[in-house]
């Protein structure tokens, strides 16, 4: 089991910025996978970034590259999202997860999740 602890989140206008965080317990941060989801009502929850804690490694969705970053505080056991230039199209509810491994790529192979923060864009 891997218990996420999200803060962040909240309304902002378009153009501007956000902040996401999530920590995770120790032993389930080091050397797993981290990272962002969201989810719009009546679509499917899509992968944002994700981290490999162990190395650095970064994956992203197209839609968001250049404007959102993911990075980690290993003395935190927390990673965080950065997200700037904020669109309508990034409301959403934005939900941490992980993953046991380093294949951080396999977005549909996460199975730990946070309870989610909405993010709303106006």
């Amino acid at each position: 089991h891997v218990q996420l602890v999200e803060s962040g989140g909240g309304s902002v206008q378009a153009g501007g910025s956000l902040r996401l965080s999530c920590s995770a317990s120790r032993n389930r941060y080091v050397n797993n996978c981290m990272g962002w989801f969201r989810q719009t009502p009546g679509k499917a929850r899509e992968g944002i970034a994700t981290i490999f804690t162990g190395g650095g490694n970064t994956y992203y969705r197209d839609s968001v590259k250049g404007r959102f970053t993911i990075s980690q505080d290993n003395a935190k056991n927390t990673v965080y999202l950065q997200m700037n230039s904020l669109g309508p199209e990034d409301t959403a509810m934005y939900y941490c997860a992980a993953r046991l491994g380093s294949l951080c790529g396999y977005w549909l192979t996460f199975r730990y999740w946070g309870q989610g923060t909405q993010v709303t864009v106006s």
